[in-house]
């Protein structure tokens, strides 16, 4: 999983915790990745779905790369149980999502 940091994942799951008050500055930083970032993101939310299995991550970065129809800020703040998809994916990746947002909270994203 080397397209995007554990990092702006959390950032991303903290964000949308609060997508109430946060979607504006969650769809900002979401446009802001590159592609990559982007469709790396849709796949670990994927993974975390159980669309895809973790082994299957590179298959699943190509399909969401390939087949970007939908802004992928739109695509993922309307898809339902967010969070739990991302913390999820990670990890089933081998990644401590808690840890990551629990510092982003701590010193602030």
């Amino acid at each position: 999983m080397d397209k995007i940091s554990v990092r702006k994942v959390a950032a991303v799951i903290v964000m949308a915790r609060e997508l109430h008050r946060a979607e504006g500055e969650l769809r900002g930083f979401i446009d802001r990745m590159d592609e990559d970032e982007q469709a790396a993101l849709v796949a670990i939310m994927w993974v975390g779905r159980g669309a895809f299995e973790a082994e299957e991550f590179g298959e699943a970065f190509a399909t969401a790369y390939a087949e970007a129809s939908t802004p992928t800020a739109d695509y993922l703040i309307g898809t339902p149980h967010l969070v739990d998809h991302l913390e999820s994916g990670l990890e089933a990746l081998g990644f401590d999502a808690l840890d990551e947002e629990d510092e982003l909270m701590t010193r602030g994203a």
